[in-house]
């Protein structure tokens, strides 16, 4: 159980990529994790882009990067709507600031441009936020996953695998 004892934070809102949250979720379970959804509201059902229904564990304006080891943005239209809650955007930043795990797949990067946690640093995405992530600072590389110290980022599901075996080697620090 390589994250016995590590707890990680899995953003959820309205059109999320099913596999993005899925996989990384039952993935990080596997690894011995504790998984905490989080969402706009404790207890409440969201659907994502096919309708796949998802219940957030915890509200943004409730957790605190103190309980935290690291967070995974999902793609979808999900990050559209994450980056829109104050609370959601200081607890990504918050992490980032303390070193812990930055994980976002696909048009997960939109709420680390949000946060200001990828300015200067290596980074990939879905192909049509490459603009965005550049405008923020990032440093766009067109490939399956990119490390750049505690923040790790993937394209889209495909790199699922190999997004994972970095998200996991990287929260195991």
């Amino acid at each position: 159980m390589e994250l016995q004892g590590k707890r990680i934070a899995v953003l959820v809102d309205l059109s999320y990529q099913e596999m993005e949250v899925w996989y990384p979720l039952y993935r990080f379970q596997e690894a011995g994790a504790e998984v905490v959804t989080v969402g706009p509201a404790a207890g409440q059902t969201i659907p994502s882009k096919l309708g796949y229904p998802v219940k957030a564990d915890r509200a943004y304006s409730e957790v605190s990067p103190a309980h935290f080891d690291g967070v995974l943005c999902p793609g979808g239209w999900a990050p559209d709507y994450i980056r829109r809650s104050d609370a959601a955007i200081r607890f990504v930043s918050d992490l980032g600031q303390q070193g812990k795990l930055l994980a976002a797949i696909c048009h997960g990067p939109w709420v680390l441009c949000s946060a200001d946690a990828i300015r200067g640093r290596r980074v990939t995405c879905f192909h049509a936020i490459k603009t965005d992530v550049i405008n923020a600072g990032g440093l766009y590389e067109d490939a399956e996953v990119v490390v750049d110290g505690h923040v790790v980022t993937s394209r889209k599901p495909e790199d699922l695998p190999a997004f994972m075996r970095a998200c996991i080697a990287v929260a195991r620090r």
